[in-house]
């Protein structure tokens, strides 16, 4: 390496500047420095303060403090130095280059900023959409699709930044875009399958179609979520088994989730003989209904003769069930079914098919069947 080729770099920067300029510029850059840190400093106070008052805006003054607190004493050192350099009259090439430090001090404090408001954003949204149950059992879902998120937001975010630097600098960045498109296209094919369940993931948690611990029914088995992973989701099947899906085959299914249910509605049909009498069918509605009202956390819809065959009077009882626990459903539907035959058979209904006739229409009695005779042989 040429030293004195390298010195020599060096003294243009002294070049139409005396000691007088360079003490203005020292003191400018001491001065700004001092700025800075002051402002940054009163900027964190209040803020801190309006964090502790509980009329501010909380969450615009969270992250405006968490953003602040990544000031970087190296960058403002930096920026100082470069203010104080900006009363200089430097020659070329030191201009040019002053410039470029400007754009990279610059960049990497901003770089630093939006990587805090990705961390606190984050966290405040799958915060706010997680609930205490999901919090208590030590589910997996929140932490992995925030960490999956994070780290997709601040990749795109520091490769972005490293290019503009390039590219301030005068470097050609058009072979490394294209470098990197051809790449990410590669890897996207290549792992297309663990992608796609990758985002299915992400998408789990941001929509939240089910959480840890809700009873679901998916693709003709029905059970209780206990994981969701990266990959996959562990359901523990209402047979005992456990059962693993892929989290992208499971978005493609219609998934039931019983756990956001807030009533349950239940309808069933009762039979009558058609013998039945009128006024008996016609007390028949009332009396259901007062079945049903007679239970707990049940409220009633309606009841009404539905359809009058030859084999069969069809009454139709709808009711809803408050609390959506099947247990609760079932020993509701036991008890209003059981309530139902005692007073069926109080007002003297029955629920017995219609006894049907059979005529045979002959000229005397049947005869016994002829017996076949052997074939003779050929």
């Amino acid at each position: 390496m040429d030293y004195h080729k390298f010195i020599r770099s060096f003294e243009g920067i002294f070049d139409g500047a005396d000691w007088q300029n360079w003490l203005l510029s020292i003191t400018v850059a001491l001065a700004s420095y001092a700025v800075i840190h002051g402002l940054v400093a009163l900027c964190r106070q209040r803020l801190e303060r309006m964090q502790a008052d509980r009329r501010a805006a909380r969450p615009m003054a969270e992250m405006l403090c968490a953003m602040l607190k990544k000031t970087s004493n190296t960058v403002v050192v930096m920026a100082s130095l470069l203010i104080g350099l900006t009363v200089l009259d430097l020659a070329q090439p030191w201009a040019d280059r002053v410039t470029h430090l400007w754009f990279i001090t610059l960049g990497v404090q901003i770089g630093l900023y939006a990587n805090q408001l990705v961390d606190v954003s984050a966290r405040r949204y799958f915060g706010a959409r997680t609930s205490s149950r999901m919090r208590d059992t030590g589910a997996a879902n929140p932490t992995v699709a925030r960490t999956l998120m994070v780290w997709a937001l601040k990749t795109a975010l520091w490769v972005v930044l490293l290019l503009a630097v390039l590219s301030n600098l005068g470097i050609n960045i058009s072979a490394f875009v294209a470098s990197l498109g051809i790449g990410g296209i590669a890897v996207a094919l290549a792992v297309q399958n663990i992608l796609g369940d990758l985002f299915a993931s992400l998408s789990i948690a941001v929509d939240k179609p089910f959480e840890v611990g809700d009873a679901i029914s998916v693709n003709g088995f029905s059970g209780t979520v206990e994981q969701v992973g990266l990959k996959t989701t562990r359901i523990r099947a209402d047979s005992g088994e456990q059962i693993v899906i892929a989290n992208a085959d499971l978005l493609k299914n219609t998934v039931r989730n019983f756990k956001r249910m807030s009533n349950r509605r239940v309808q069933f049909s009762l039979n009558l003989s058609p013998s039945t009498a009128v006024d008996v069918a016609e007390r028949v509605p009332e009396a259901l209904q007062h079945v049903v009202e007679a239970q707990r956390q049940v409220r009633f819809d309606r009841a009404h003769l539905k359809s009058v065959t030859q084999d069969a009077l069809e009454f139709e009882v709808v009711y809803y069930v408050l609390d959506p626990s099947y247990g609760t459903y079932m020993d509701v539907q036991q008890q209003v079914l059981l309530g139902a035959m005692r007073v069926l058979a109080g007002i003297g209904a029955s629920t017995a098919k219609a006894s049907q006739r059979v005529v045979v229409d002959g000229q005397g009695p049947l005869r016994p069947a002829t017996p076949l005779r052997s074939m003779p042989k050929p």
